[in-house]
């Protein structure tokens, strides 16, 4: 397994709170509950679509609008300030020289005459200003070519003019849900001119207010800085992306190209550095490395009696234009034949403007593109974006996980003692395509791993993590989490094509119809980030989480007299317990922490008051909280048969037990818990992603104290238990 990093390129660059007696079933835990039934409703109503956005921060638009236009005010947002804060944090930080002299002011009082939009919003609206985003603008571009996709991002009916209160809004896909952003419009000014995105035309401010609504989501202008096109793609459409080094490209790449522009899928390519010197460099044929334009436009022309195929670019940083063939400089451009719309009369002049301004569009032969570009991005566009003349859509899957440190952030397959606790997910691919081409028998997927709201971890010091995934094939297993065994066994039968540090992986699979585990990880174990995997598929498919049941394999209770006790443990359990034959919660630490200390291979800081509780509420019977000769025998042999399970899955005996060999050792002790069961458990029991021996006891206890009572009150063996108030409590007081 290899790991592709990009860091040098700016381009690319539960625990859950316990109840009183620390069981798990507490209040908060059905809070939790009601909150996810109360999203699914909400989701079920259409909240988060494009239609009916979620609202950032609880900001409603028409209503902070209507407040300000009764009030006479102009908006103020304050969760977005006009402070350095919401410029950055480092190099655009408060004490950056880059911030000195910045004021906030709104267009109403720089210009004459502000406008939302002249003439439509188009992609010249669109200049880089001293933000390194030129990913978004690129994205922004090519969104201007579609107004139904411009105008879910951009809503209607904003302007300077009527009823204006200094307030507009934006919507971005976020992560499978639509969000709306408020801003107030003022805007960032050094030397009189705005700081970072500009309009061409001086008074239109469309793209400079997006720039700022986007900044915002993100936490500051300066978390903008540096990405992959088509994150912005994504985050403009909701559609899934996919990438290609135009080195190994495809045989019908054009062809890929000329169907995803038929379609209105957004289009962006980019050329390498190979190191940060390199940046922003520009090529012997004006073009910039590490700079991200959009793809515009696809044509073949005739030229010189054979047949050319053109493409055309645009560069939203407009400072630099291309010099090469089929430029605006180049003079052959007057021996076309002119075949389509894409090459024009104007086209076809040596352009006036090229000596004064550059032209941010600029056409090239397709085999130079192939040369002069590393990689292309192409965002498909799923089907609530797409038209209803469309032919075809995708079907989709979407699944929202998480990699948490010690429980289910296993890294990739370079760490096979850990790799199998990632999540893990079944994919069934019933049916192969209707025109399988070269794959006979082979259904097309797309699997993208998407990784959440890491430009807000910037101001920490934190980026991208680097994820990939693994496809395993899945013959005959139940509908479990598959064990270390499995992956040892079985090689990937397909994978993304690199670990790289991007907010998204994806890549277009063929299989042939079968059952499949996806596996999205980290490049390393114990990096924490939530995800999104989404499973896009030509035909229709069954998808599932994996997922371990709940249960336990509890040994029934022994049923043992002082007769059965051994002499020897009488006399020994006669000197702790005293006149009175019991032992309480003071005695029983004592002894164990004093056998324990003889243990020199079990690495403990001891018994706490609170543990021994449990242990004498597991055995205890007439609720005396002492336990007798016999059910302290009961309790001894469960902790030397836990002792030996403790020793077992203690692989590098280390005295402690990391929380994968945990997992291993508690199904061993007979419990079946899911994954989120396993997560609060290491939160709960683990310090520093190790569990010491007192510690696994008391997991173990914890866990058949809370087994048994539920065993008890399920009386129909339903699996379902209805608790009074009087039972919950006893049941979460004394558990």
């Amino acid at each position: 397994m290899h790991r592709l990093s990009l860091t040098v390129s700016p381009t690319y660059s539960v625990c859950v709170d316990w109840s009183i007696s620390g069981t798990y079933f507490s209040m908060l835990q059905f809070g939790g509950i009601s909150a996810r039934i109360h999203k699914d409703r909400l989701k079920a109503e259409g909240m988060g679509t494009n239609e009916r956005a979620l609202k950032l921060l609880n900001q409603d638009y028409e209503a902070l609008k209507q407040e300000c236009l009764e009030s006479g005010t102009l908006f103020e947002d304050p969760h977005f300030p006009a402070q350095a804060s919401s410029l950055g944090f480092k190099e655009l930080g408060a004490h950056s020289s880059k911030t000195r002299g910045v004021v906030w002011q709104r267009p109403t009082e720089f210009t004459d005459d502000p406008q939302f939009t002249v003439g439509g919003a188009t992609r010249t609206d669109i200049c880089q200003g001293a933000l390194g985003d030129c990913w978004l603008l690129a994205a922004i571009g090519s969104l201007t070519l579609n107004e139904r996709l411009l105008h879910r991002v951009v809503p209607h009916g904003q302007s300077f003019q009527e009823d204006y209160a200094g307030i507009f809004h934006f919507q971005f896909w976020q992560f499978g849900e639509w969000v709306d952003v408020v801003i107030d419009d003022r805007l960032p000014i050094k030397d009189g001119e705005l700081v970072f995105v500009h309009s061409a035309e001086g008074n239109e401010f469309w793209s400079a207010l997006i720039e700022k609504a986007y900044a915002k989501l993100n936490g500051s202008y300066e978390a903008l800085s540096g990405g992959s096109t088509t994150e912005g793609f994504e985050d403009f459409t909701g559609g899934v992306s996919e990438m290609y080094e135009l080195r190994q490209a495809p045989r019908d790449l054009y062809k890929i190209i000329q169907k995803a522009l038929e379609r209105g899928s957004l289009l962006g390519c980019s050329i390498d550095i190979t190191s940060a010197f390199d940046m922003e460099s520009v090529t012997f044929k004006k073009l910039v490395k590490g700079h991200a334009y959009s793809v515009t436009g696809l044509k073949e022309v005739g030229y010189r009696e054979r047949t050319e195929r053109l493409i055309r670019i645009r560069n939203p940083w407009g400072q630099v234009e291309w010099t090469g063939a089929w430029s605006d400089r180049v003079s052959t451009c007057v021996s076309l034949e002119i075949t389509g719309k894409f090459v024009t009369q104007s086209d076809l002049k040596v352009q006036s403007h090229s000596a004064a301004r550059p032209s941010p569009l600029c056409r090239m032969a397709f085999n130079e593109f192939l040369k002069q570009f590393s990689r292309l991005e192409i965002c498909n566009l799923t089907p609530d974006a797409l038209s209803e003349e469309s032919l075809s859509f995708w079907n989709t899957a979407k699944y929202d996980g998480s990699w948490r440190r010690g429980s289910s952030a296993g890294g990739c397959r370079n760490h096979p003692n850990t790799f199998w606790i990632n999540p893990q997910y079944k994919i069934t691919l019933l049916e192969e395509d209707d025109d399988p081409d070269d794959n006979e028998l082979a259904c097309s997927f797309l699997v993208a791993l998407m990784q959440k709201d890491r430009r807000q971890y910037r101001r920490h010091g934190q980026d991208m993590h680097t994820i990939g995934f693994a496809i395993y094939e899945y013959k005959g297993c139940q509908n479990v989490h598959l064990k270390k065994d499995f992956f040892l066994k079985h090689s990937s039968c397909a994978r993304s094509e690199t670990f790289i540090n991007l907010r998204e992986v994806s890549s277009r699979l063929h299989l042939p119809p079968g059952e499949y585990i996806i596996v999205p990880s980290t490049f390393d174990p114990n990096k924490e980030a939530d995800f999104v995997l989404r499973v896009f598929t030509e035909k229709q498919t069954d998808t599932q989480e994996l997922d371990d049941e709940i249960g336990a394999d509890l040994e029934d209770e022994e049923e043992i007299s002082e007769d059965d006790v051994d002499d020897s443990f009488k006399v020994m359990f006669q000197q702790l317990a005293g006149e009175d034959m019991e032992i309480g919660v003071h005695e029983l630490r004592t002894v164990l922490n004093r056998v324990v200390s003889r243990h020199k291979d079990l690495k403990t800081d001891g018994f706490s008051m609170e543990s021994c509780r449990s242990m004498v509420n597991l055995l205890d019977k007439d609720g005396s909280a002492r336990l007798g000769l016999v059910e302290f025998q009961i309790l001894w042999n469960k902790i030397r048969k836990w002792l030996t399970i403790f020793r077992q899955y203690d692989l590098d005996r280390s005295g402690t037990m990391s929380a994968y060999e945990m997992r291993l050792a508690l199904e061993s002790a007979g419990f079946k818990l899911n994954n989120k069961l396993n997560q609060v458990l290491v939160a709960r029991y683990a310090d520093n992603e190790t569990i010491d021996f007192d510690n696994f006891i008391c997991c173990l206890v914890k866990l058949e104290v809370m087994f048994r009572s539920f065993q008890q009150l399920d009386r129909d063996e339903s699996g379902i238990v209805e608790l009074n108030l009087n039972e919950w409590l006893l049941m979460t007081l004394c558990g």
